[in-house]
């Protein structure tokens, strides 16, 4: 029997394995997470076999009832909603962690090896941290707590002096295990630390956030497995955090900042002032100017953005493009790593609309296309096809590589107002005289656009 479960969890490893690796690209992703989803069953079921387990009544309560709560909100979910969707999984897992740890704490009654008490403290401490981080970041997102950097004097004073005192509660714990207070200290000292990380953060940095908490579920997980001596639980964690950790650098990258200027930097907000838009005027085209332009390109690259997700035109910027391509028309996505509110956002917004991933090109892939394309299309984007992040020393944005928008002939850009993206800078590609502002909602605006192309 030992050797069958032995088998099962490494096959329940490799599974996962294959499905982190299929998620690295848009077109076996589905595979990916088909791949994952069933190693994480065998999991369950070899860890349901494994274990003796009196009464089963609680496990398939909870199964039905998760299973339910699941189903709907896949169904109820708005595109624009999964980013703080996702955010609420992370801190969802990260609970779960600290759950588990005080749970075995209270089963063995703080008889533990020193290995098993140590990992109960991290586990405890990142779990309990990315729970109310996620909860905060949640909270951003959906408008319940306001988006920009909310800071205080002393608030790195006051970070500091609660992480050394979990440093010194940790140490007191792990040599006297049966000091049952300390660990809840340490469990009311990371509930702090969690609001503390992502309040100052603001919501143009929300990505990073959210794919930094996503690594911390992930340690918060692998620490619960070393606590529950259970070997796939570990890797599974181990993964969860090495990938998050691994794409929060890759987004750092594409915004060209460090992981410590994010947290610390108190920046991404949508209140910096910008006068601009009182001294500077657009003149604002029609969707008619913008059908004959269409109508006349060879070449046509299309930048989605938050306002895409917004307006739930995804499926209407598809059929234009379907038109454009049976016309002749060379036509691709530019895809920045940072557009919307979470990594991929963009990519998951548009597979909805069944965009082939042929059509998909990463900024690093496309940007030196730019100077050949008749047409930029821009939908919902603005931080980042803003030509001040490579010029403008005093801009938040100064040095975050952003898609070469400003470098095609012409640029139609689809939005609501003048207003700044969540950084709080305006954006200069609107005022450039090759620039169309078609002002108004992105949907109604390119149906517009479908209906003039067909007659």
């Amino acid at each position: 029997m030992n050797i069958i479960i032995a088998l099962a969890y490494l096959l329940s490893a490799i599974l996962f394995i294959l499905g982190l690796k299929n998620l690295g690209s848009p077109k076996t992703a589905r595979r990916g997470n088909q791949l994952a989803m069933t190693a994480m069953l065998i999991a369950i079921i070899v860890t349901l076999t494994k274990n003796e387990i009196l009464d089963y009544t609680l496990i398939i309560v909870g199964l039905i009832i998760g299973s339910a709560i699941g189903a709907i909100i896949a169904r109820k979910i708005q595109m624009t909603a999964v980013p703080q969707m996702v955010a609420l999984f992370n801190g969802l897992g990260g609970c779960a962690s600290a759950l588990v740890a005080l749970a075995e704490y209270n089963r063995f009654a703080g008889d533990l090896r020193i290995d098993v008490i140590i990992s109960m403290v991290i586990s405890l401490f990142i779990g309990a941290i990315t729970f109310t981080g996620s909860l905060v970041a949640f909270g951003k997102l959906q408008g319940v707590i306001r988006s920009a950097p909310v800071t205080f004097k002393g608030q790195r004073f006051l970070n500091a002096l609660l992480f050394t005192l979990f440093l010194i509660m940790g140490i007191i714990v792990i040599i006297n295990p049966a000091y049952s207070t300390g660990l809840l200290v340490i469990l009311a000292i990371a509930i702090i630390l969690g609001i503390l990380f992502v309040m100052p953060i603001g919501g143009a940095d929300m990505p990073v956030v959210i794919s930094t908490l996503n690594s911390c579920s992930g340690l918060a997980a692998a620490a619960t497995g070393f606590v529950l001596s259970n070997n796939i639980l570990i890797i599974c964690g181990a993964l969860v955090g090495a990938s998050g950790f691994i794409l929060t650098r890759i987004m750092c990258k594409a915004m060209n900042r460090s992981i410590t200027n994010i947290i610390f930097g108190s920046i991404g907000t949508a209140s910096v002032n910008n006068n601009n838009n009182d001294k500077r005027k657009v003149i604002n085209y029609t969707e008619e100017d913008a059908s004959i332009m269409l109508e006349a390109a060879q070449k046509v690259i299309i930048i989605p953005g938050y306002g895409l997700a917004v307006a739930q035109a995804q499926f209407a910027l598809q059929e234009l493009v379907t038109m454009l391509i049976d016309s002749g028309i060379d036509v691709r996505y530019a895809i920045h790593p940072v557009a919307g509110r979470m990594p991929g956002h963009m990519n998951v917004l548009l597979a909805e609309a069944n965009v082939s991933y042929d059509l998909l090109f990463d900024l690093g892939d496309i940007n030196g296309d730019f100077q050949n394309a008749d047409v930029t299309l821009v939908v919902g984007a603005n931080d980042v096809v803003n030509p001040s992040a490579r010029s403008d020393k005093e801009s938040p944005l100064y040095g975050m590589p952003i898609l070469n928008a400003d470098q095609a002939r012409s640029v139609i850009i689809c939005k609501r107002s003048l207003s700044p993206g969540f950084s709080g800078v305006d954006n200069e590609l609107f005022y450039e005289k090759k620039t169309l502002m078609i002002f108004g909602d992105a949907k109604e605006s390119i149906n517009k656009i479908i209906k003039l192309l067909k007659t």
